[in-house]
């Protein structure tokens, strides 16, 4: 009784996580290009082929970069509101779009993807669960607020993506412009380390095994700050900084309080490569 979870990318450079079972997968948001999907889902030992859908929770590039690629050429369902198509100027094959609404439970093969609204600066932003095999997997990124749609998701969760998007001081004291810093903070922006760990101390499920914490700010934070500042309140779940740069080890999450990572681990990635990815 499992899921398979993985972050195949988080950041402002792309977004991509992938939820599947034995047989089938969806992916929620395709930010990254389909040669870079296929190349890290191939080292993690993942097959497209059992990837059914996408679904894609806002039209900003970094969510939407791969998904005409992805959708046409493993002819894919792509579920995405009409104002986020619309926004995103995305060139889909009608056949292929499919409209979504908030509470919904859209059922893929055994697996089960619920959408809610959440605060955002972007036309129809939604979050999501994917529920299958008595587990639920929460993708919590792109948010400005903690409202309570978040909160009562989060608490349903065997493992979650969470945004921990920046420090507050080093974003105060970083070199964004004055209005750029405001945005991120405002309330439609993104959720600080604060406000992460707020959620995931006061509201965290007995029963969570993983935290993925994800969409790390490349500039106001830091993955050795967040991983220890998480580590500290812990109480058993595991906790992993998911890279924008690399994806990270496929994760097993079972119905029970227990979780065990694949032995499939990302390989190290090079200076040089780093180097090319940076924005």
């Amino acid at each position: 009784m499992s899921l398979f979870i993985t972050s195949l990318n988080s950041g402002s450079n792309g977004n991509c996580y992938y939820i599947g079972n034995d047989s089938e997968a969806v992916l929620i948001d395709a930010g990254i290009s389909c040669r870079e999907t296929e190349k890290r889902m191939t080292r993690l030992g993942l097959s497209m082929k059992k990837v059914k859908a996408i679904f894609i929770s806002h039209e900003h590039s970094d969510h939407i970069r791969g998904v005409e690629v992805l959708a046409k050429k493993y002819r894919l369902p792509v579920y995405i509101t009409p104002g986020t198509l619309t926004h995103g100027g995305l060139s889909l094959d009608a056949q292929l779009v499919v409209d979504f609404n908030p509470y919904e439970a859209i059922q893929v093969g055994n697996l089960s993807v619920t959408a809610f609204p959440k605060h955002h600066d972007a036309s129809e932003p939604h979050s999501f669960v994917v529920s299958g095999n008595a587990v639920t997997i929460g993708i919590f990124t792109d948010i400005g607020a903690p409202c309570e749609h978040v909160v009562r998701h989060f608490q349903q969760c065997h493992a979650a993506f969470l945004e921990a998007n920046y420090d507050e001081e080093m974003l105060e004291k970083g070199r964004y412009p004055y209005y750029l810093k405001n945005r991120i903070r405002g309330g439609k922006g993104h959720l600080s380390n604060r406000q992460a760990l707020e959620i995931f101390t006061a509201h965290r499920p007995a029963f969570m095994s993983h935290l993925l914490l994800s969409h790390l700010s490349r500039d106001n934070n830091s993955p050795d700050l967040v991983q220890a500042l998480f580590d500290e309140h812990a109480n058993g779940t595991q906790i992993i900084v998911a890279s924008r740069y690399q994806e990270t080890a496929v994760f097993t999450v079972n119905a029970a309080n227990a979780g065990e990572a694949i032995a499939t681990t990302p390989p190290p990635i090079s200076t040089e490569a780093l180097q090319g990815k940076l924005f």
